[in-house]
């Protein structure tokens, strides 16, 4: 997941720490690590207040982005651009053994920031990643290189994981999309615009809604998976959840629904309630 420009011999103790943190033996003798193995804070960190990355434009960084290049006889491409990435696999995180040193672009790597390692993406590209197994998301900047283990996509920071609930089995099933930070801020700042004077006003009394508005939390590939998540909300927040299946793309997936609201203060209260809960893809939709 750390490449960058070092002499033959450095460059290739690197990379087999990279690879082999998780399982094998990494480290050792000679390596730039002064931990064998990688692990977490020596004790649980809260870390329910550090927020998601936040999406700005940014270039592509000098470091981090050669392509094509060579790991453990793998070659890899860079993708030009993230537009339209979507992909599902398994994530899996590292932590303090790789604290404190250089990431594939010459940043610091923290373990308690929201940042990932891809094998291909574009450094930085921000990216929304969700849990399958338990609809919980975050949002991340890639910064790094990696994972380079068979069946996984994405190396998550201390941090990211454990906001996906992700720490004690140390792999999860995700999906990763690529975020367009013009779009990002431009929904942003359409969200968080002050209202007029007269809608102002208006707000005073609950706005009424049609009984079909709702809150969609997720969509999962797994009733099961949906149907757990709804009674996790509906137990947490004491609110009418139900799971509806849809078709896309020849594949159906099950949306986990909060809802119906009786106003848009009421429903804008929920989903931001929701952000905060690990769930900060949660946006309105009509269902009938």
């Amino acid at each position: 997941m750390k490449w960058m420009v070092l002499p033959v011999v450095a460059f290739a103790l690197v990379i087999t720490g990279c690879a082999s943190k998780k399982g094998a033996s990494s480290g050792g003798n000679g390596s730039r690590y002064s931990i064998k193995h990688d692990h977490g804070p020596s004790s649980p960190v809260d870390v329910s207040h550090v927020k998601d990355a936040v999406p700005i434009d940014e270039p592509k960084s000098r470091g981090g982005n050669r392509s094509p290049y060579t790991v453990l006889g793998r070659t890899y491409s860079i993708l030009d651009d993230s537009d339209g990435y979507r992909e599902r696999g398994g994530a899996s995180w590292y932590g303090n053994k790789f604290h404190g040193h250089l990431t594939s672009n010459g940043e610091t790597y923290d373990m308690y920031k929201m940042t990932a390692a891809h094998k291909s993406l574009p450094i930085p590209t921000y990216v929304k990643v969700t849990n399958l197994d338990n609809g919980k998301q975050v949002i991340v900047r890639v910064n790094d290189r990696g994972p380079f283990h068979p069946g996984r996509i994405i190396d998550l920071s201390y941090a990211a994981a454990s906001k996906l609930g992700m720490l004690a089995k140390g792999t999860a099933r995700v999906e990763v999309e690529a975020i367009n930070p013009r779009a990002w801020q431009s929904a942003s700042r359409a969200i968080a615009a002050p209202p007029s004077s007269d809608v102002s006003a208006a707000r005073a009394v609950p706005t009424a809604l049609t009984s079909g508005r709702f809150i969609q939390v997720g969509a999962y590939s797994q009733a099961g998976s949906a149907n757990r998540v709804a009674r996790q909300l509906s137990d947490l927040y004491g609110r009418p959840t139900k799971v509806a299946d849809v078709e896309r793309t020849g594949q159906t997936l099950y949306r986990v629904l909060v809802g119906p609201f009786a106003s848009v203060n009421e429903m804008e209260r929920m989903i931001y309630q929701l952000g905060q809960s690990g769930y900060p893809g949660a946006h309105p939709v009509d269902f009938p």
